[in-house]
């Protein structure tokens, strides 16, 4: 497995010299004490985010995210379990936000996630925060098995966007673990998520870089 000094060396050479790529992959990673302090329902607001942004337009619905914030009445996962088959249909005709019925439906289920989680914690936030940085992928996997729909990178980039360190499986960052060899398995299995975990754990040990700024160093090594 390559050191993480040369991944680094080549991305500066990629990318306009250190200076400019650490501009580039600067990702802020917030304390425990800040991810406790996010209330739930901005959580819920960013899972719900990534779950449409998922097979489409980013900056579609980053444009139309207010409307989605008053739709969903601000994310507030208590409000969220009371919805009924009647404000689930408004939704769905609700012509201010994206219309798409399973993710729409996904919402309520999710932020029994967010409650159900964080609830021995604090919050949810302060379930992150609880969570070791050496098994993201644990993470992503417990989300997964308790949530709708927020598999895949829907969770990693939802994480990231409120400052948990966490990387992301990307087309370049995928590429660059099977291709170097540093997993032999699928990175959607049990197995290829575990290599990779111990990889990043490597690495951050060898550059003291958080894990989202390894992620991006990574993809822009070869991008």
């Amino acid at each position: 497995m390559e050191h993480f000094n040369s991944i680094f060396e080549r991305a500066c050479a990629r990318h306009g010299g250190e200076t400019m790529l650490r501009r580039l992959i600067a990702t802020p990673a917030f304390s425990p004490d800040e991810l406790a302090a996010i209330p739930d329902d901005r959580w819920l607001s960013s899972f719900t985010m990534s779950l449409f942004q998922s097979g489409f337009v980013w900056k579609v619905i980053r444009d139309k995210w207010p409307d989605f914030e008053r739709a969903f009445f601000g994310f507030d996962p208590h409000k969220m379990l009371l919805l009924d088959e009647h404000h689930l249909e408004r939704l769905n005709n609700d012509a201010s936000i994206v219309r798409h019925a399973k993710k729409i439906a996904a919402v309520p289920v999710n932020a029994q996630m967010i409650l159900d989680l964080g609830r021995d914690h604090g919050g949810f936030g302060a379930f992150v925060a609880a969570w070791p940085k050496d098994d993201v992928v644990g993470l992503w996997q417990h989300i997964r098995k308790h949530s709708k729909l927020l598999g895949g990178n829907i969770a990693p980039y939802a994480l990231r966007r409120l400052g948990a360190e966490t990387f992301v499986f990307t087309g370049d960052v995928s590429a660059y673990l099977q291709h170097h060899g540093v997993v032999d398995a699928a990175l959607s299995s049990k197995k290829g998520m575990n290599q990779a975990q111990a990889a990043f754990n490597t690495w951050r040990e060898q550059s003291g870089l958080n894990l989202g700024e390894i992620s991006k160093t990574i993809a822009f090594s070869i991008g």
